[in-house]
């Protein structure tokens, strides 16, 4: 998978898969702007990963944050090849204690993000007859799980078919992945280490991944080595929802 000449964008990219999946691209070569809202560890994390990381300070739930960026990275790379809609949120609380504000920062996080980026960058693409988009939802975007969370991520997952459809005449490919349980801050929140010991028991592969795994799917898919993949989703849990 070479991306050499190729700019993507990573949103959400200051830590955890989207660090990851950051530092994969500029491993294949390309030249990678990360943002997220964090913009302190957003800017360590690009120091880290060398001169062809770029960060952005970015909320991905304002539209003219994302005309800034989308703008900001043609007018100093030239074009943008890939987007990798990354950022999210997730709350463990019932349906009971989930308030409104709660629902609506979640539901603008996991996925009016989506809908604001896929729109944007498809529109920086289009002219270039090629991209490809790629959307990160869960396992939660096929099964049940905590309210706010699922409900996004299998909004994410309709989302990305809707417009896998529309953006195949430019050209534009759109996919999502679907991460089981990856070992990454969000699943180390509070006193959370043995709850996740004993939910990977429940893993058929019998542990939790490491987010370099979903970052060779995310790079598979933004590649053209699967030129021929869209509106599709790739599942990569150790199993757990084949059971």
């Amino acid at each position: 998978m070479d991306f050499n000449g190729k700019v993507v964008i990573v949103t959400g990219a200051a830590q955890g898969m989207g660090a990851s999946h950051a530092k994969a691209f500029i491993d294949h070569g390309a030249t990678v702007v990360l943002t997220d809202v964090n913009a302190t560890e957003g800017q360590a994390t690009a120091d880290k990963l060398g001169d062809h990381a770029h960060f952005m300070a970015h909320d991905v739930t304002s539209e003219a944050d994302w005309h800034q960026v989308i703008d900001q990275t043609v007018s100093q790379f030239g074009h943008l090849d890939v987007l990798v809609n990354n950022a999210g949120i997730t709350y463990s609380k019932s349906l009971f204690d989930v308030s409104t504000d709660d629902y609506l920062k979640i539901f603008k996080i996991n996925q009016l993000s989506v809908f604001l980026g896929t729109k944007f960058a498809a529109a920086a693409m289009k002219a270039q007859h090629h991209g490809s988009i790629v959307n990160v939802s869960s396992i939660n975007g096929l099964v049940g799980g905590a309210v706010g969370y699922t409900d996004t991520k299998f909004a994410v997952r309709g989302f990305s078919k809707a417009a896998a459809l529309e953006l195949a005449h430019y050209g534009i490919r759109v996919n999502s992945v679907h991460p089981g349980v990856i070992d990454t801050p969000m699943i180390h929140q509070g006193d959370t280490d043995e709850a996740v010991k004993q939910f990977a028991k429940m893993i058929p592969l019998q542990r939790v991944a490491q987010p370099e795994e979903i970052s060779k799917a995310v790079l598979f898919l933004a590649s053209d080595d699967s030129s021929y993949a869209t509106g599709a989703e790739f599942v990569f849990d150790g199993g757990l929802t084949a059971q």
